[in-house]
Protein backbone atom coordinates (compact mmCIF):
# COMPACT_ATOMS: atom_id res chain seq x y z
CA UNK A 1 0.00 0.00 0.00
CA UNK A 2 1.55 3.53 -0.73
CA UNK A 3 1.32 5.47 2.78
CA UNK A 4 -0.15 8.97 1.98
CA UNK A 5 -0.15 11.84 4.53
CA UNK A 6 -3.21 14.49 5.08
CA UNK A 7 -1.61 17.56 4.25
CA UNK A 8 -1.06 19.57 7.68
CA UNK A 9 -3.55 22.12 8.57
CA UNK A 10 -3.06 25.67 9.54
CA UNK A 11 -1.16 25.37 13.03
CA UNK A 12 -2.52 28.81 13.82
CA UNK A 13 -6.60 27.27 13.13
CA UNK A 14 -4.89 24.22 14.98
CA UNK A 15 -3.74 26.19 18.37
CA UNK A 16 -7.45 28.96 18.27
CA UNK A 17 -9.34 24.90 18.06
CA UNK A 18 -7.13 23.96 21.33
CA UNK A 19 -7.70 27.00 23.75
CA UNK A 20 -11.18 27.70 22.55
CA UNK A 21 -12.76 23.97 22.56
CA UNK A 22 -10.15 22.67 25.60
CA UNK A 23 -8.97 19.95 22.66
CA UNK A 24 -5.20 18.20 22.87
CA UNK A 25 -3.25 18.74 19.92
CA UNK A 26 -3.77 15.52 17.85
CA UNK A 27 -7.79 16.50 18.29
CA UNK A 28 -7.62 19.90 17.09
CA UNK A 29 -5.83 18.76 14.10
CA UNK A 30 -8.38 16.58 13.27
CA UNK A 31 -11.29 18.96 13.51
CA UNK A 32 -8.93 21.43 11.17
CA UNK A 33 -8.34 18.55 8.85
CA UNK A 34 -11.91 18.61 8.25
CA UNK A 35 -12.22 22.12 7.56
CA UNK A 36 -13.32 23.57 11.22
CA UNK A 37 -11.85 26.60 11.98
CA UNK A 38 -13.89 27.83 14.92
CA UNK A 39 -15.90 27.53 17.60
CA UNK A 40 -19.65 27.56 15.57
CA UNK A 41 -18.01 24.95 12.84
CA UNK A 42 -17.34 23.10 16.16
CA UNK A 43 -20.58 23.23 17.80
CA UNK A 44 -22.13 22.54 14.23
CA UNK A 45 -19.95 19.18 13.40
CA UNK A 46 -20.16 17.82 17.29
CA UNK A 47 -23.30 19.14 17.82
CA UNK A 48 -25.88 19.61 15.28
CA UNK A 49 -29.36 20.06 15.53
CA UNK A 50 -32.47 19.49 13.38
CA UNK A 51 -32.57 23.22 12.91
CA UNK A 52 -29.51 23.63 11.75
CA UNK A 53 -31.02 21.88 8.29
CA UNK A 54 -31.75 24.04 5.30
CA UNK A 55 -34.86 25.59 4.32
CA UNK A 56 -36.43 23.31 2.27
CA UNK A 57 -37.99 26.02 -0.03
CA UNK A 58 -34.29 27.17 -0.78
CA UNK A 59 -34.62 24.01 -3.54
CA UNK A 60 -35.51 25.09 -7.19
CA UNK A 61 -38.95 24.00 -7.65
CA UNK A 62 -39.80 22.76 -4.17
CA UNK A 63 -42.69 24.92 -4.03
CA UNK A 64 -43.93 23.67 -7.39
CA UNK A 65 -43.76 19.94 -6.10
CA UNK A 66 -45.66 20.84 -2.91
CA UNK A 67 -48.21 22.63 -4.94
CA UNK A 68 -49.07 19.78 -6.91
CA UNK A 69 -48.85 16.96 -4.45
CA UNK A 70 -51.02 19.42 -2.61
CA UNK A 71 -53.49 19.96 -5.16
CA UNK A 72 -53.59 15.69 -5.73
CA UNK A 73 -54.46 15.44 -2.42
CA UNK A 74 -57.02 17.80 -1.91
CA UNK A 75 -59.02 16.86 -5.34
CA UNK A 76 -58.33 12.77 -4.29
CA UNK A 77 -56.05 12.15 -7.26
CA UNK A 78 -54.16 9.12 -6.89
CA UNK A 79 -49.98 9.36 -6.09
CA UNK A 80 -47.82 6.59 -7.78
CA UNK A 81 -44.82 6.45 -5.48
CA UNK A 82 -41.81 5.23 -7.88
CA UNK A 83 -38.25 4.17 -7.15
CA UNK A 84 -35.12 2.74 -7.74
CA UNK A 85 -34.34 -1.26 -6.54
CA UNK A 86 -31.36 -0.28 -4.48
CA UNK A 87 -31.11 0.99 -0.94
CA UNK A 88 -31.74 4.39 -1.64
CA UNK A 89 -34.46 4.01 -3.44
CA UNK A 90 -36.29 1.69 -1.66
CA UNK A 91 -36.01 3.47 1.75
CA UNK A 92 -36.95 7.01 -0.58
CA UNK A 93 -40.33 4.66 -1.26
CA UNK A 94 -40.73 3.93 1.97
CA UNK A 95 -40.45 7.06 3.52
CA UNK A 96 -42.74 9.31 0.97
CA UNK A 97 -45.57 6.55 0.46
CA UNK A 98 -45.53 5.96 4.27
CA UNK A 99 -45.87 9.71 4.99
CA UNK A 100 -48.22 10.46 1.96
CA UNK A 101 -50.24 7.84 3.29
CA UNK A 102 -50.74 9.96 6.75
CA UNK A 103 -52.61 13.01 4.26
CA UNK A 104 -54.29 10.64 1.48
CA UNK A 105 -55.14 7.11 1.19
CA UNK A 106 -54.94 7.48 -2.43
CA UNK A 107 -51.15 6.05 -2.49
CA UNK A 108 -49.50 3.35 -4.75
CA UNK A 109 -45.46 2.37 -4.48
CA UNK A 110 -43.59 1.14 -7.33
CA UNK A 111 -40.55 -0.44 -7.43
CA UNK A 112 -39.26 -1.19 -10.82
CA UNK A 113 -38.10 -5.06 -11.71
CA UNK A 114 -34.20 -4.84 -11.50
CA UNK A 115 -34.24 -7.66 -14.73
CA UNK A 116 -37.32 -6.80 -16.91
CA UNK A 117 -37.10 -3.34 -16.76
CA UNK A 118 -33.71 -2.03 -15.68
CA UNK A 119 -32.53 1.20 -13.37
CA UNK A 120 -34.93 4.00 -13.59
CA UNK A 121 -38.29 5.68 -14.87
CA UNK A 122 -39.83 2.21 -16.99
CA UNK A 123 -42.55 2.27 -19.02
CA UNK A 124 -44.08 0.12 -17.59
CA UNK A 125 -44.31 1.79 -14.43
CA UNK A 126 -46.12 4.25 -16.51
CA UNK A 127 -48.13 2.00 -17.76
CA UNK A 128 -48.78 0.86 -14.54
CA UNK A 129 -49.44 4.23 -13.22
CA UNK A 130 -52.11 4.40 -16.04
CA UNK A 131 -54.08 1.46 -15.47
CA UNK A 132 -54.64 2.35 -11.87
CA UNK A 133 -55.91 5.70 -12.25
CA UNK A 134 -52.95 7.88 -11.22
CA UNK A 135 -52.76 11.36 -11.84
CA UNK A 136 -49.16 11.83 -10.48
CA UNK A 137 -45.89 9.86 -10.38
CA UNK A 138 -43.46 10.97 -7.85
CA UNK A 139 -40.40 9.59 -9.12
CA UNK A 140 -37.46 9.37 -6.14
CA UNK A 141 -33.99 8.17 -7.17
CA UNK A 142 -33.85 8.79 -10.18
CA UNK A 143 -35.64 10.28 -13.45
CA UNK A 144 -33.60 13.44 -13.98
CA UNK A 145 -32.48 12.01 -17.15
CA UNK A 146 -35.81 10.22 -18.33
CA UNK A 147 -37.24 12.93 -21.06
CA UNK A 148 -38.93 10.91 -23.07
CA UNK A 149 -40.50 8.70 -20.02
CA UNK A 150 -42.01 11.94 -18.47
CA UNK A 151 -43.32 12.81 -22.40
CA UNK A 152 -44.93 9.28 -22.87
CA UNK A 153 -46.25 9.78 -19.10
CA UNK A 154 -47.48 13.50 -20.38
CA UNK A 155 -49.40 12.09 -22.77
CA UNK A 156 -51.29 9.76 -20.57
CA UNK A 157 -51.88 12.75 -18.71
CA UNK A 158 -49.70 11.99 -15.91
CA UNK A 159 -47.74 14.43 -13.85
CA UNK A 160 -44.37 13.51 -12.71
CA UNK A 161 -42.67 15.20 -9.84
CA UNK A 162 -38.57 14.09 -9.73
CA UNK A 163 -36.18 13.91 -6.76
CA UNK A 164 -32.97 13.07 -7.62
CA UNK A 165 -29.34 13.31 -6.88
CA UNK A 166 -27.65 12.33 -9.60
CA UNK A 167 -26.25 14.95 -12.49
CA UNK A 168 -28.59 16.67 -14.95
CA UNK A 169 -28.17 15.61 -18.51
CA UNK A 170 -28.17 18.87 -21.12
CA UNK A 171 -32.01 18.77 -21.05
CA UNK A 172 -34.38 18.27 -18.23
CA UNK A 173 -37.53 16.01 -18.17
CA UNK A 174 -40.72 18.26 -18.97
CA UNK A 175 -41.66 17.62 -15.10
CA UNK A 176 -44.33 19.77 -12.85
CA UNK A 177 -41.10 19.63 -10.85
CA UNK A 178 -37.48 18.65 -10.85
CA UNK A 179 -35.86 18.46 -7.53
CA UNK A 180 -32.01 18.46 -7.83
CA UNK A 181 -29.35 20.04 -6.19
CA UNK A 182 -26.95 19.40 -9.33
CA UNK A 183 -29.41 21.28 -11.25
CA UNK A 184 -27.16 24.19 -12.89
CA UNK A 185 -29.47 26.61 -11.83
CA UNK A 186 -30.57 25.32 -8.08
CA UNK A 187 -28.42 27.44 -5.20
CA UNK A 188 -29.45 24.90 -2.52
CA UNK A 189 -26.86 25.54 -0.54
CA UNK A 190 -25.90 21.67 -0.35
CA UNK A 191 -25.46 19.11 -3.22
CA UNK A 192 -24.67 16.24 -1.61
CA UNK A 193 -28.11 14.63 -0.65
CA UNK A 194 -28.94 10.74 -1.36
CA UNK A 195 -32.54 10.84 -3.26
CA UNK A 196 -33.98 9.53 0.00
CA UNK A 197 -32.12 12.72 1.20
CA UNK A 198 -34.20 14.63 -1.48
CA UNK A 199 -37.33 12.93 -0.34
CA UNK A 200 -37.07 14.10 3.30
CA UNK A 201 -36.65 17.57 1.89
CA UNK A 202 -40.07 17.35 -0.25
CA UNK A 203 -41.85 16.17 3.58
CA UNK A 204 -40.30 18.65 5.13
CA UNK A 205 -41.62 21.05 2.80
CA UNK A 206 -45.41 19.42 2.89
CA UNK A 207 -45.16 19.11 6.78
CA UNK A 208 -44.27 22.60 7.03
CA UNK A 209 -47.85 23.80 5.41
CA UNK A 210 -48.91 21.49 8.46
CA UNK A 211 -47.36 23.04 11.08
CA UNK A 212 -44.49 20.25 11.45
CA UNK A 213 -41.04 20.98 11.58
CA UNK A 214 -37.96 18.63 10.88
CA UNK A 215 -38.16 16.98 14.75
CA UNK A 216 -42.08 16.28 14.07
CA UNK A 217 -40.60 14.08 11.39
CA UNK A 218 -37.87 12.35 13.16
CA UNK A 219 -39.55 8.91 12.95
CA UNK A 220 -38.76 8.90 8.78
CA UNK A 221 -34.81 9.06 9.63
CA UNK A 222 -33.93 5.97 10.61
CA UNK A 223 -34.83 5.82 6.84
CA UNK A 224 -32.71 8.43 5.71
CA UNK A 225 -29.76 7.50 7.68
CA UNK A 226 -29.52 3.46 5.97
CA UNK A 227 -29.51 5.33 2.91
CA UNK A 228 -26.94 7.73 3.75
CA UNK A 229 -25.19 5.00 4.53
CA UNK A 230 -25.56 2.50 1.61
CA UNK A 231 -25.09 5.43 -1.01
CA UNK A 232 -21.32 6.39 -0.07
CA UNK A 233 -22.46 9.99 0.15
CA UNK A 234 -20.24 12.26 1.73
CA UNK A 235 -20.76 12.84 4.95
CA UNK A 236 -20.91 16.38 5.85
CA UNK A 237 -23.34 19.16 5.84
CA UNK A 238 -26.73 17.95 6.39
CA UNK A 239 -25.62 14.35 5.04
CA UNK A 240 -24.36 14.60 8.87
CA UNK A 241 -27.29 15.97 10.46
CA UNK A 242 -29.41 13.45 8.84
CA UNK A 243 -27.18 10.33 9.54
CA UNK A 244 -26.38 11.46 13.36
CA UNK A 245 -30.41 11.67 14.33
CA UNK A 246 -31.15 8.60 11.88
CA UNK A 247 -28.36 6.71 14.45
CA UNK A 248 -30.33 7.79 17.13
CA UNK A 249 -33.82 6.19 15.64
CA UNK A 250 -32.14 3.20 14.36
CA UNK A 251 -30.84 2.63 17.97
CA UNK A 252 -33.62 3.86 20.12
CA UNK A 253 -36.78 4.27 17.93
CA UNK A 254 -36.40 2.08 15.42
CA UNK A 255 -39.08 0.76 12.39
CA UNK A 256 -40.49 -2.25 13.02
CA UNK A 257 -38.49 -3.38 9.38
CA UNK A 258 -35.62 -2.11 10.34
CA UNK A 259 -35.35 -3.52 14.06
CA UNK A 260 -36.33 -6.69 12.45
CA UNK A 261 -33.32 -6.68 10.62
CA UNK A 262 -30.39 -6.05 13.02
CA UNK A 263 -32.24 -8.30 15.37
CA UNK A 264 -28.86 -10.67 15.26
CA UNK A 265 -26.85 -7.44 15.99
CA UNK A 266 -25.03 -7.98 19.59
CA UNK A 267 -23.82 -4.71 19.81
CA UNK A 268 -25.62 -1.86 22.13
CA UNK A 269 -25.17 0.93 19.95
CA UNK A 270 -24.82 0.63 16.15
CA UNK A 271 -22.96 2.78 14.28
CA UNK A 272 -22.88 3.72 10.60
CA UNK A 273 -20.22 0.31 9.94
CA UNK A 274 -23.64 -1.53 11.06
CA UNK A 275 -25.75 -0.23 8.99
CA UNK A 276 -23.33 -0.06 5.82
CA UNK A 277 -22.40 -4.28 6.20
CA UNK A 278 -26.06 -5.32 8.13
CA UNK A 279 -28.99 -3.25 7.09
CA UNK A 280 -28.04 -2.02 3.69
CA UNK A 281 -26.75 -5.68 2.40
CA UNK A 282 -30.18 -7.20 3.41
CA UNK A 283 -32.44 -4.18 2.18
CA UNK A 284 -30.36 -4.72 -1.29
CA UNK A 285 -30.46 -8.28 -1.56
CA UNK A 286 -34.34 -8.59 -1.72
CA UNK A 287 -33.82 -6.28 -5.04
CA UNK A 288 -30.98 -8.53 -6.34
CA UNK A 289 -32.27 -12.06 -5.61
CA UNK A 290 -35.91 -11.33 -5.88
CA UNK A 291 -37.57 -8.02 -6.21
CA UNK A 292 -37.60 -4.87 -4.30
CA UNK A 293 -41.31 -4.62 -3.75
CA UNK A 294 -40.08 -6.90 -0.43
CA UNK A 295 -37.90 -4.34 0.75
CA UNK A 296 -40.58 -1.58 0.54
CA UNK A 297 -42.72 -4.19 2.35
CA UNK A 298 -40.21 -4.72 5.09
CA UNK A 299 -40.17 -1.15 5.61
CA UNK A 300 -43.84 0.36 5.55
CA UNK A 301 -44.74 -2.91 7.97
CA UNK A 302 -45.95 -1.46 11.71
CA UNK A 303 -46.78 -5.06 12.66
CA UNK A 304 -43.36 -6.88 14.16
CA UNK A 305 -44.77 -10.10 13.62
CA UNK A 306 -45.36 -9.39 10.15
CA UNK A 307 -41.95 -7.19 10.09
CA UNK A 308 -40.02 -10.47 11.30
CA UNK A 309 -41.88 -12.98 8.70
CA UNK A 310 -40.59 -10.07 5.61
CA UNK A 311 -37.14 -10.01 7.25
CA UNK A 312 -36.82 -13.90 7.69
CA UNK A 313 -37.47 -13.67 3.96
CA UNK A 314 -35.12 -11.41 3.49
CA UNK A 315 -32.59 -12.89 5.19
CA UNK A 316 -32.67 -15.92 2.84
CA UNK A 317 -32.59 -13.85 0.00
CA UNK A 318 -29.05 -12.36 2.03
CA UNK A 319 -28.03 -15.71 2.44
CA UNK A 320 -28.27 -16.81 -1.70
CA UNK A 321 -27.10 -13.34 -2.62
CA UNK A 322 -23.80 -14.78 -0.73
CA UNK A 323 -23.59 -17.77 -1.83
CA UNK A 324 -24.04 -16.29 -5.48
CA UNK A 325 -21.14 -13.87 -4.89
CA UNK A 326 -18.47 -15.97 -3.52
CA UNK A 327 -18.77 -19.04 -6.29
CA UNK A 328 -18.88 -16.22 -9.41
CA UNK A 329 -15.93 -13.99 -7.57
CA UNK A 330 -13.99 -17.99 -7.70
CA UNK A 331 -15.40 -18.32 -11.10
CA UNK A 332 -14.30 -14.61 -12.27
CA UNK A 333 -11.06 -15.19 -10.34
CA UNK A 334 -9.99 -18.70 -12.49
CA UNK A 335 -10.91 -16.83 -15.54
CA UNK A 336 -8.35 -14.15 -15.03
CA UNK A 337 -5.95 -16.73 -13.94
CA UNK A 338 -6.33 -19.21 -16.77
CA UNK A 339 -5.97 -16.17 -19.34
CA UNK A 340 -2.96 -14.67 -17.68
CA UNK A 341 -4.29 -11.46 -17.34
CA UNK A 342 -2.97 -10.72 -14.27
CA UNK A 343 -0.63 -8.05 -15.49
CA UNK A 344 -3.49 -5.65 -17.14
CA UNK A 345 -4.22 -2.59 -16.03
CA UNK A 346 -8.09 -3.64 -16.35
CA UNK A 347 -9.84 -6.50 -15.31
CA UNK A 348 -13.14 -7.34 -18.05
CA UNK A 349 -14.81 -10.99 -16.98
CA UNK A 350 -18.07 -12.58 -18.81
CA UNK A 351 -19.78 -15.75 -18.77
CA UNK A 352 -23.07 -15.57 -19.96
CA UNK A 353 -24.97 -17.56 -17.10
CA UNK A 354 -23.55 -15.24 -14.10
CA UNK A 355 -26.38 -13.76 -12.06
CA UNK A 356 -27.08 -10.32 -13.15
CA UNK A 357 -28.04 -9.14 -9.19
CA UNK A 358 -24.61 -9.81 -7.91
CA UNK A 359 -22.02 -8.50 -10.65
CA UNK A 360 -21.63 -5.33 -9.29
CA UNK A 361 -20.59 -6.83 -6.00
CA UNK A 362 -18.10 -9.39 -7.53
CA UNK A 363 -16.57 -6.54 -9.23
CA UNK A 364 -15.81 -4.88 -5.97
CA UNK A 365 -14.44 -8.34 -5.10
CA UNK A 366 -11.98 -8.53 -8.10
CA UNK A 367 -10.74 -4.96 -6.92
CA UNK A 368 -9.82 -6.91 -3.58
CA UNK A 369 -7.33 -9.08 -5.85
CA UNK A 370 -6.34 -7.28 -8.55
CA UNK A 371 -6.29 -3.65 -7.72
CA UNK A 372 -7.93 -1.88 -10.98
CA UNK A 373 -10.99 -0.67 -12.56
CA UNK A 374 -13.00 -3.95 -13.03
CA UNK A 375 -16.20 -4.85 -15.45
CA UNK A 376 -17.88 -8.14 -14.98
CA UNK A 377 -20.17 -8.82 -17.95
CA UNK A 378 -22.83 -11.40 -18.10
CA UNK A 379 -25.94 -12.37 -20.97
CA UNK A 380 -29.14 -10.49 -20.72
CA UNK A 381 -31.52 -11.45 -23.25
CA UNK A 382 -30.06 -10.83 -26.36
CA UNK A 383 -26.77 -8.70 -25.09
CA UNK A 384 -23.85 -8.49 -22.68
CA UNK A 385 -24.95 -6.28 -19.32
CA UNK A 386 -21.95 -5.15 -17.12
CA UNK A 387 -21.34 -3.77 -13.92
CA UNK A 388 -17.75 -1.72 -13.48
CA UNK A 389 -16.10 -0.76 -10.21
CA UNK A 390 -12.89 1.48 -9.99
CA UNK A 391 -9.81 2.18 -7.56
CA UNK A 392 -9.72 5.88 -5.81
CA UNK A 393 -9.15 8.17 -7.57
CA UNK A 394 -9.77 7.16 -11.48
CA UNK A 395 -13.18 7.95 -13.18
CA UNK A 396 -14.76 4.85 -14.51
CA UNK A 397 -17.52 6.13 -15.95
CA UNK A 398 -15.15 9.24 -18.08
CA UNK A 399 -12.88 5.84 -19.47
CA UNK A 400 -16.64 3.91 -20.51
CA UNK A 401 -17.65 7.17 -22.27
CA UNK A 402 -13.99 7.56 -24.37
CA UNK A 403 -15.13 3.75 -25.70
CA UNK A 404 -18.70 4.82 -25.92
CA UNK A 405 -18.88 3.63 -29.42
CA UNK A 406 -18.17 -0.13 -28.45
CA UNK A 407 -21.60 0.65 -26.34
CA UNK A 408 -25.42 0.38 -26.90
CA UNK A 409 -26.43 2.37 -23.20
CA UNK A 410 -24.12 3.38 -19.97
CA UNK A 411 -24.88 5.15 -16.66
CA UNK A 412 -23.19 5.69 -13.18
CA UNK A 413 -19.91 8.18 -11.65
CA UNK A 414 -17.00 8.20 -10.97
CA UNK A 415 -16.70 4.73 -9.13
CA UNK A 416 -19.67 2.67 -10.19
CA UNK A 417 -21.52 2.21 -13.54
CA UNK A 418 -23.67 -0.10 -15.38
CA UNK A 419 -23.82 -0.59 -19.56
CA UNK A 420 -25.06 -2.91 -22.36
CA UNK A 421 -23.17 -4.13 -25.45
CA UNK A 422 -23.95 -6.12 -28.55
CA UNK A 423 -22.08 -9.61 -28.16
CA UNK A 424 -19.93 -8.86 -31.75
CA UNK A 425 -18.67 -5.94 -30.04
CA UNK A 426 -17.35 -7.42 -26.65
CA UNK A 427 -13.54 -8.07 -27.69
CA UNK A 428 -13.34 -4.66 -29.46
CA UNK A 429 -14.70 -3.22 -26.04
CA UNK A 430 -12.44 -5.30 -23.74
CA UNK A 431 -9.43 -4.16 -26.19
CA UNK A 432 -10.70 -0.03 -26.23
CA UNK A 433 -11.18 -0.11 -22.45
CA UNK A 434 -8.08 -1.75 -21.69
CA UNK A 435 -5.78 0.87 -24.01
CA UNK A 436 -7.91 3.92 -22.06
CA UNK A 437 -7.06 3.52 -18.85
CA UNK A 438 -3.55 2.22 -19.68
CA UNK A 439 -3.70 5.80 -20.68
CA UNK A 440 -5.19 7.53 -18.53
CA UNK A 441 -4.61 6.35 -15.02
CA UNK A 442 -1.34 8.16 -13.47
CA UNK A 443 0.55 4.52 -12.06
CA UNK A 444 0.66 5.58 -8.48
CA UNK A 445 -3.10 4.89 -8.73
CA UNK A 446 -2.59 1.05 -9.56
CA UNK A 447 -1.58 0.46 -5.53
CA UNK A 448 -4.00 0.95 -2.58
CA UNK A 449 -3.56 4.05 -0.80
CA UNK A 450 -4.05 4.12 2.85
CA UNK A 451 -4.53 8.04 3.77
CA UNK A 452 -3.29 9.10 7.54
CA UNK A 453 -3.97 12.03 9.34
CA UNK A 454 -1.23 11.95 12.00
CA UNK A 455 1.13 10.37 14.03
CA UNK A 456 0.74 9.71 17.68
CA UNK A 457 2.71 7.88 19.80
CA UNK A 458 0.98 5.03 21.95
CA UNK A 459 1.16 7.63 25.53
CA UNK A 460 -1.08 9.95 23.10
CA UNK A 461 -4.05 7.39 23.17
CA UNK A 462 -5.87 8.30 26.13
CA UNK A 463 -9.12 7.81 27.51
CA UNK A 464 -10.26 11.58 26.52
CA UNK A 465 -8.82 11.41 22.92
CA UNK A 466 -10.82 7.77 22.24
CA UNK A 467 -13.93 9.85 23.96
CA UNK A 468 -13.22 12.91 21.60
CA UNK A 469 -12.92 10.70 18.68
CA UNK A 470 -16.12 9.16 19.02
CA UNK A 471 -17.68 12.26 18.66
CA UNK A 472 -16.12 12.69 15.44
CA UNK A 473 -19.22 10.34 14.05
CA UNK A 474 -20.86 9.30 12.14
CA UNK A 475 -17.89 8.22 10.06
CA UNK A 476 -18.08 8.26 6.92
CA UNK A 477 -16.56 9.80 2.78
CA UNK A 478 -15.01 13.58 3.66
CA UNK A 479 -15.24 12.54 7.28
CA UNK A 480 -13.10 9.08 7.18
CA UNK A 481 -12.60 7.52 10.32
CA UNK A 482 -9.05 8.79 11.24
CA UNK A 483 -5.56 6.49 10.44
CA UNK A 484 -2.78 6.82 12.63
CA UNK A 485 0.41 5.93 12.29
CA UNK A 486 3.25 4.68 15.38
CA UNK A 487 6.91 3.72 14.78
CA UNK A 488 9.03 1.46 16.87
CA UNK A 489 6.80 -0.82 17.56
CA UNK A 490 7.41 -4.76 18.57
CA UNK A 491 4.77 -7.31 19.28
CA UNK A 492 5.41 -8.50 22.71
CA UNK A 493 5.25 -12.39 21.28
CA UNK A 494 1.70 -13.30 21.27
CA UNK A 495 1.40 -12.83 17.44
CA UNK A 496 -0.67 -15.25 15.82
CA UNK A 497 -2.87 -15.47 12.20
CA UNK A 498 -6.39 -16.23 12.48
CA UNK A 499 -9.20 -17.40 10.25
CA UNK A 500 -9.56 -20.77 7.95
CA UNK A 501 -6.48 -19.64 5.83
CA UNK A 502 -4.61 -17.53 8.20
CA UNK A 503 -5.45 -14.88 5.99
CA UNK A 504 -6.06 -12.44 9.52
CA UNK A 505 -3.34 -11.39 12.10
CA UNK A 506 -3.56 -10.63 16.23
CA UNK A 507 -0.71 -8.61 17.85
CA UNK A 508 -0.14 -7.52 20.91
CA UNK A 509 2.19 -4.31 20.23
CA UNK A 510 4.03 -2.39 22.01
CA UNK A 511 6.01 0.94 22.32
CA UNK A 512 8.91 1.58 23.99
CA UNK A 513 8.06 1.24 27.68
CA UNK A 514 3.95 1.85 26.91
CA UNK A 515 1.83 -0.40 28.06
CA UNK A 516 1.09 -2.86 25.65
CA UNK A 517 -2.16 -3.07 23.15
CA UNK A 518 -4.40 -5.36 21.10
CA UNK A 519 -4.11 -5.02 17.10
CA UNK A 520 -5.97 -6.89 14.94
CA UNK A 521 -5.19 -6.38 11.03
CA UNK A 522 -8.18 -8.28 8.98
CA UNK A 523 -6.79 -9.65 5.45
CA UNK A 524 -3.07 -9.22 6.89
CA UNK A 525 -1.97 -12.61 7.94
CA UNK A 526 0.48 -12.04 5.26
CA UNK A 527 2.39 -9.87 7.26
CA UNK A 528 3.57 -11.77 10.30
CA UNK A 529 7.29 -12.61 8.96
CA UNK A 530 7.45 -8.75 9.16
CA UNK A 531 6.45 -8.77 13.32
CA UNK A 532 7.82 -12.14 14.06
CA UNK A 533 11.18 -12.61 16.86
CA UNK A 534 10.37 -8.90 18.00
CA UNK A 535 11.15 -7.45 14.90
CA UNK A 536 10.36 -3.55 15.42
CA UNK A 537 7.66 -2.06 12.72
CA UNK A 538 5.40 0.65 11.91
CA UNK A 539 1.69 0.51 11.63
CA UNK A 540 -0.80 2.33 10.17
CA UNK A 541 -4.26 1.83 12.27
CA UNK A 542 -7.22 2.93 13.76
CA UNK A 543 -8.38 3.44 17.26
CA UNK A 544 -11.55 1.41 18.36
CA UNK A 545 -12.85 -0.11 21.48
CA UNK A 546 -13.74 -3.86 21.48
CA UNK A 547 -16.38 -5.09 23.44
CA UNK A 548 -16.25 -8.48 25.04
CA UNK A 549 -18.48 -10.25 27.65
CA UNK A 550 -19.24 -6.70 28.88
CA UNK A 551 -15.70 -5.23 28.89
CA UNK A 552 -14.28 -2.43 26.45
CA UNK A 553 -10.86 -2.42 26.19
CA UNK A 554 -8.70 -0.50 23.27
CA UNK A 555 -7.77 -2.08 20.28
CA UNK A 556 -5.94 -1.10 16.91
CA UNK A 557 -7.35 -1.77 14.24
CA UNK A 558 -4.01 -2.13 11.15
CA UNK A 559 -4.58 -0.74 8.18
CA UNK A 560 -1.05 -1.61 7.09
CA UNK A 561 2.20 -2.61 8.26
CA UNK A 562 6.13 -2.17 7.37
Amino acid sequence: MRWTFKPKPDQGIVKHLQETLNLDPIAASLLAQRGVENYEEARLFFKPTLDDLHDPFLMKDMDKAVGRIARAIENQERILVFGDYDVDGTTAVALMSSYLKTLTPHVDAYIPDRYNEGYGVSYQGIDYADDNGCALIVALDCGVKSVDHVAYASAKNIDFVICDHHLPGETLPDAVAVLDPKRSDCDYPYDELCGCGIGFKLIQALGRNRGQNAGDLTEYLDLVATAIAADIVPITGENRILAKFGLDVINTAPRPGIKALVGSVKKKQLDITDVVFVVAPRINAAGRIKHGDHAVKLLTEFDIEQAQQVAKDIEQYNVDRKDLDKQITQQALAQIERHAEQDRYTTVVFQKDWHKGVIGIVASRLIETYYRPTLVFTQSGDKYAASARSVKDFDVYNALQACAEHLEQFGGHMYAAGMTLKPENYTSFKQAFERVVKETMPEHLRTPEVLIDAEIAFDQITPKLIRILKQFEPFGPQNMTPVFVSSGLIDTGYAKTLGKDNEHLRLFVRQADSQGVAAIGFGLGDKMALVKNQKPFEAAFCIDENEWNGTVTTQLRLKDLR
